[in-house]
């Protein structure tokens, strides 16, 4: 296998391993209306309303870096792993005493995940 097609085979297979999947992907339900992965920040606005909170965050993502340097053992390559921050945006929703709020991460304008957060007492 020449050294590119093995340094993306590898890459994509760690992306693969870092990401959740959309197996596990939920939707937020919203007076009869349900939110979910890939609909746009005004979708949700429309179907759910304001969120009580907004929070940009940092999600760690892997980044591949490929460095060729003749000389080098194992072919003249490395691959160098680092984290890269991704800056995401958390809406968390209010759905009633008793009930566990409503989390929507949204990346690049459009709906990434829905998970719940803490119970609301």
């Amino acid at each position: 296998m020449n050294i590119a097609l093995r340094a993306f085979a590898s890459t994509a297979l760690l992306f693969a391993a870092m990401h959740p999947g959309g197996a596990s992907a939920q939707s937020l339900s919203c007076g009869g209306f349900l939110a979910g992965v890939g609909e746009s920040k005004f979708s949700v606005l429309n179907k759910c309303g304001e969120p009580v909170l907004k929070d940009i965050v940092c999600v760690p993502r892997p980044q591949v870096e490929v460095i060729v340097a003749p000389g080098l053992r194992g072919g003249g390559t490395r691959q160098i792993i680092s984290q890269q921050c991704i800056p995401m945006e958390d809406w968390t929703y209010h759905r009633g005493q008793g009930n566990f709020l409503g989390i929507v991460r949204f990346y690049n304008g459009a709906v990434e995940s829905v998970r719940d957060g803490d119970r609301v007492q």
